[in-house]
């Protein structure tokens, strides 16, 4: 049977011969999906009074970009400066943090907290390190008023005390040095309010110790240059590993990041204790104080390695713990400062 065609006009009038089709209804436009933004409240954390209402947040803003925002309507309290939290008491949020992801519904309300003037880290370690290298050197010098004004500006007969000095130097210029072209820091301020107490604990122990080791009546070790090359290669060997493992954990965090990954050996033999030990950056400044103590022999130095030991400990520790809750695979061998002991 032939197919029936029909005869249509048209726009122009013409004729259009061609199989019948039926009419398409045609599709209903999809709607638009409805941008969702947040109601940000900042309210003071001991007063609860309201300090500003952020209107249409973007979803995906961080918590810097919250800082920010607050710190043009009240610009005394810069970024560095300001503590956002979820709860008066609770734990502060950290900058990457993205609002969408926080436990809050689409009306936020955060509790703002003042931690008061802040100094960068650079300048802190500055601060600290460069203390004790010229208060150590006033001493060696013996600048008046130190000591008895017969030995002003004199220098020891003994070659430990000179070795020592050098030692104590080389120490804290490589920590500048570090600190400027080899350290990256993941918090960037500190309060300047705690200044003074880092402060006091390496300039008065650098005084300390460097009044006795470069005294006119200090008396070499027992047991002579034997232990004095024995104890200066403990120091320099602890002072490479110790550089060692700062320019491997420089390598594990890209300029500007604040990524944490998993520190592990690398071709470097100093970095192989990353095998038995989370924090052996730690372990190589005990160590290098260790053999300056052997090589000067007193009792301040002994002092300071062991007030430095039990501080350096707290801090693997607390390292140690962070590591093994952030990443499930962190080997179980490792301790935090001394292999299978501490």
């Amino acid at each position: 049977m032939d197919t029936l065609a029909l005869e249509a006009k048209g726009a122009k009038g013409d004729a259009v011969t061609g199989p019948v089709t039926p009419a398409r209804k045609p599709k209903p436009a999809k709607k638009a999906k409805k941008a969702v933004f947040f109601e940000v409240e900042i309210l003071d954390g001991k007063t609860k009074e309201k300090l500003l209402l952020l209107d249409k947040v973007e979803p995906n803003a961080t918590i810097a970009e919250i800082k920010s925002m607050f710190h043009k309507s009240h610009p005394q309290w810069y970024p560095a400066r300001q503590s956002l939290r979820l709860d008066p008491k609770g734990k502060c949020l950290k900058d990457e943090d993205i609002l969408q992801q926080l436990p809050v519904g689409t009306t936020a309300t955060f509790y703002f907290r003042d931690l008061g003037a802040q100094i960068t880290w650079v300048t802190v370690f500055l601060t600290e390190y460069v203390g004790p290298l010229l208060i150590y050197l006033m001493f060696y010098f013996r600048v008046p008023f130190i000591y008895a004004p017969k030995y002003d500006f004199t220098t020891s007969k003994h070659w430990v005390v000179h070795l020592a000095c050098m030692c104590h130097s080389f120490h804290y210029v490589k920590r500048l040095l570090e600190t400027l072209f080899i350290h990256r820091f993941s918090h960037g301020t500190m309060p300047l309010r705690n200044i003074w107490q880092n402060c006091a604990y390496y300039w008065g122990f650098a005084a300390w110790m460097a009044y006795y080791i470069n005294h006119p009546l200090y008396t070499p070790p027992i047991y002579g240059e034997q232990q004095v090359k024995t104890a200066l290669v403990i120091f320099l060997l602890c002072q490479i590993g110790n550089f060692s493992i700062h320019v491997a954990l420089r390598n594990l965090r890209p300029p500007g990041s604040k990524t944490r990954k998993i520190p592990y050996p690398t071709r470097n033999p100093f970095t192989w204790i990353f095998l038995l030990v989370s924090c052996p950056n730690y372990t190589y400044e005990v160590g290098a104080w260790l053999g300056f103590t052997v090589m000067t022999q007193c009792l301040p130095v002994a002092f300071f390695t062991a007030v430095g030991f039990i501080q350096m400990t707290v801090w693997a520790r607390g390292k140690h713990r962070s590591y093994l809750k952030e990443f499930r695979d962190y080997p179980s061998i490792r301790s935090p400062i001394l292999p299978f002991l501490l």
